[in-house]
């Protein structure tokens, strides 16, 4: 959702119930102790961003200019420090990978996004290696140099890219990333507004020409969530990610269907932690405890937390 963003109080007061109680060092504290009484040796963070830093600022003037993107919502960007620090906080946390999720607006943005991620990944060894894509001349050829490159995820926003997914000029793009079985995270649901080509059919229409493409849906497909439930039980290598949902700030405006939970439990190693981190207008901690309040049970909540992107990811 915050991947077009906002700014705001950063270190002010609590949001969503969850106040500072000392800032950043007593909720890492917190933190690791939610993971701690789970037994894991840490959290995994599919969804974080990072970017060059003259993108990043661009990114929060929209949000602070409350950009028709956002909904036009006020969301105070929780973490708005340098990268670095940044960084440095994820790991005060217990986040033992995390993503750098960058994504072009326009034509001729990729290739240039794709070789800063190669030169942060390699001062930054514990954000897997991120890169992203556009439909384009040359998508394909972008796309192998970033394999090739050594990126692990890719990066997909079809709201912000306004492009169809189905483009055959991805194509060749997309079964390329499936042949290397490389993960893409794609925001794709219509939240927090619909764009032309948001929505089930056009993912569903680039699944059936690519079975095997690993797609991690970002925002549990929200506000779709029940269609994107459908395509992951259809697709053996369909995931989503937890970005933003079941949280307090997402639920007044896009509640997820309480229905629908026991099929999160029939999914349970391919739902994965995002956060959308530094971009949130919350606690990173409630993320974590708008997990735990489901109430599917510790070795879910394992699973979420860190298992399954151990496992996809190799850690």
């Amino acid at each position: 959702m915050t991947d077009v963003y906002a700014d705001g109080a950063g270190a002010g007061a609590g949001a969503d119930g969850e106040g500072d109680g000392g800032g950043a060092g007593a909720e890492a504290g917190e933190i690791r102790r939610f993971w701690e009484a789970l037994g894991l040796p840490g959290l995994v963070d599919v969804h974080t961003h990072f970017m060059p830093e003259r993108v990043l600022r661009k990114v929060w003037e929209y949000f602070d200019a409350l950009g028709p993107l956002t909904g036009g919502m006020e969301w105070p960007i929780r973490y708005r420090e340098e990268e670095a620090e940044r960084a440095a906080l994820l790991r005060e946390f217990g986040v033992r990978a995390f993503t750098a999720m960058l994504y072009p607006h326009k034509p001729g943005m990729a290739r240039w996004l794709n070789g800063w991620a190669v030169d942060f990944a390699r001062r930054t060894p514990d954000c897997l290696h991120t890169a992203t894509l556009f439909p384009e001349p040359g998508v394909e050829t972008c796309v192998r140099e970033a394999v090739e490159a050594g990126a692990r995820v890719f990066k997909a926003h079809v709201q912000v890219g306004a492009y169809d997914p189905a483009d055959e000029l991805l194509d060749r793009a997309w079964g390329l990333l499936a042949e290397a079985g490389v993960p893409v995270v794609i925001h794709c649901g219509s939240g927090p507004t619909p764009g032309k080509h948001t929505g089930p059919e056009p993912i569903a229409r680039v699944l059936a020409r690519h079975p095997r493409l690993r797609l991690i849906v970002a925002h549990m497909g929200m506000p779709e969530y029940e269609e994107f439930l459908g395509l992951a039980e259809r697709y053996g290598e369909v995931r989503l990610d937890t970005t933003m949902a079941f949280t307090d700030f997402t639920e007044r405006f896009m509640p997820f269907p309480r229905r629908a939970l026991p099929r999160l439990t029939t999914l349970a190693d391919r739902v994965l932690l995002g956060s959308d981190f530094p971009n949130i207008p919350y606690p990173y901690l409630h993320q974590l405890h708008a997990l735990e309040r489901l109430d599917l049970g510790e070795e879910w909540l394992r699973g979420v937390c860190h298992d399954n992107a151990a496992e996809l990811f190799g850690l």
